[in-house]
């Protein structure tokens, strides 16, 4: 190799690309090494992060203590499953590793789905050019590669907006322990003029909510399926997949970079037929989970937060106005509140209290029976009656 053809210094594939041949030597469905170089990469943008501040970090943990209590009464539900709430600071590059962890599953069975191939690419010989190596694997390479990237993209992208642990609806962790990123929330709040308690607050409040929806387990378990079989009716398009990759030039770092690099770039349009069909039900889940939390955090926070009207809407903005980690993840696993799944849910939540006030939306997750269909979503008196003939 030439030296104008050497690898590049910057960027997560310069770095990659240094000792490909070590990188697919052991690979499987999903490339995790490039997935995990890649989050951390994008996450922190290539710089040293410091470590959570002290006092933020226990700032945050008082006010969770003060949320768990406040949700748990406002919901009537347990807040977690050991009884209390942890909670863990991180940097963006930590929380993008731990979330990237925490999805392995459902990442796995997304690359089962579109068969991207367990092969292993032949390690490089002693001195021989780990592009070769590459070149001659190729069909092997590619698929695990482009799921690794396309899952670190999407993963880092999500670090750089991540206050907490749910700022998408996803599984429960299993240890009760919530993630929030401290220098996330305070630059947010510096940029809007907040204060940053109030910001902090509100995430505590939202997280609490969603973490004891989450995991009632009839809920957990439902979210789980529906998020699997999500990720399995992925159906990989040939055609279209080498149309996007028709650019790819292996013996160029640069054009994976270009290539595989932008969460959006290879998956956005490979949507299936069934998983369209699949979308219908898990919509009406993600409706009226985020319509009853948003309720809950609504009741709740107007009475802790000295300034809620105005945290609460430049959040709300904020989720609406999704950067391509967000847009990745709901093309990839179904994840997705957009403004029409958020106002189905809105709707639902404030029909009902209409019709029945807290006691009849306390009904909700009761259990898997009393949680409302795609069409009751859209009705909300339809439920009710549901649920009086099956009282």
């Amino acid at each position: 190799m030439s030296e104008a053809q050497s690898f590049p210094t910057g960027g997560p594939f310069g770095d990659l690309m240094r000792d490909l041949a070590r990188l697919l030597s052991d690979q499987g469905p999903v490339n995790w090494e490039v997935a995990r170089q890649l989050a951390l990469w994008t996450a922190s943008e290539g710089k040293s992060e410091p470590n959570p501040e002290p006092l933020a970090r226990m700032r945050t943990e008082e006010l969770l203590r003060v949320a768990d209590m406040y949700v748990a009464e406002a919901t009537g539900l347990p807040t977690s499953r050991r009884g209390w709430l942890a909670l863990r600071c991180v940097t963006r590059a930590e929380w993008a590793s731990a979330t990237l962890v925490a999805w392995k599953d459902v990442l796995s069975t997304l690359a089962a789905a579109m068969g991207t191939g367990t092969g292993t690419a032949a390690a490089a010989t002693p001195g021989s050019n780990p592009m070769e190596s590459l070149l001659g694997n190729l069909p092997q390479v590619i698929g695990p590669l482009m799921l690794g990237a396309q899952a670190g993209a999407m993963v880092g992208n999500l670090a750089n907006r991540a206050f907490g642990q749910y700022d998408i609806p996803m599984p429960a962790p299993r240890d009760d322990e919530l993630l929030a990123v401290p220098t996330t929330v305070a630059a947010f709040a510096a940029e809007w003029g907040l204060d940053p308690d109030d910001v902090r607050m509100y995430v505590c409040l939202r997280d609490a909510a969603y973490h004891c929806v989450l995991t009632r387990p009839h809920v957990g378990e439902a979210f789980q399926a529906h998020l699997l079989a999500y990720a399995g009716a992925f159906h990989l398009d040939q055609g279209a997949l080498e149309d996007r990759l028709a650019g790819l030039d292996p013996t160029d770092p640069a054009s994976f970079q270009e290539s595989l690099g932008d969460p959006d770039a290879l998956l956005g349009e490979l949507q299936s037929d069934e998983q369209r069909r699949l979308l219908v039900p898990f919509r009406a889940l993600l409706a009226a989970l985020c319509g009853y939390v948003d309720h809950v955090v609504d009741g709740v926070g107007q009475r802790l937060v000295g300034s809620y009207s105005l945290v609460s809407e430049a959040l709300r903005r904020r989720r609406i106005d999704d950067g391509p980690g967000q847009r990745a993840l709901g093309k990839m696993l179904g994840v997705e509140l957009d403004q029409q799944t958020v106002d189905r849910g809105h709707a639902f939540v404030g029909g009902v209290i209409e019709r029945s006030g807290e006691q009849g939306l306390a009904r909700l997750w009761e259990s898997q029976a009393t949680m409302p269909t795609p069409a009751e979503i859209d009705a909300p008196g339809l439920w009710l009656a549901r649920l009086e003939v099956q009282d």
